[in-house]
């Protein structure tokens, strides 16, 4: 398998800590900068109003099997959760776009964290 970012998150979270457990319960603004050799892929991405963003969480645990979900006090396997820790640690969020120039997409609700690679985009 032969995985390449398209491009990198600009985002307010430089930790876990900073980052809301689902990108729905934060207002705050993020940046999606997409690597120049792949901008042409955005070509009417305008059109639409939100989007699926799929990332790399590159500084998640990858040896964790189970963990306690937030609110929660019993262990639940990682497939049963949406915790970063996991095999693969693939972001999945729906962002509203608020406006693209030219390679750039500002974004909303977007969990990622700061300089997190961005493998794909689509349409919602």
């Amino acid at each position: 398998m032969d995985l390449k970012p398209v491009g990198v998150v600009k985002s307010p979270f430089k930790t876990h800590s900073d980052a809301p457990r689902q990108g729905r319960f934060s207002d705050a603004v993020s940046e999606i900068v997409i690597f120049d050799e792949y901008a042409d892929g955005l070509y009417k991405i305008e059109n639409f109003r939100y989007l699926i963003v799929l990332y790399w969480m590159d500084r998640a645990s990858r040896d964790k099997l189970r963990v306690i979900p937030p609110g929660e006090n019993e262990e639940r396997g990682v497939f049963t959760t949406r915790s970063p820790s996991r095999p693969n640690p693939i972001g999945l969020c729906v962002v509203e776009v608020l406006e693209v120039e030219k390679n750039r997409l500002k974004v909303r609700w977007l969990d990622a964290l700061d300089k997190s690679p961005v493998i794909d985009i689509k349409v919602y």
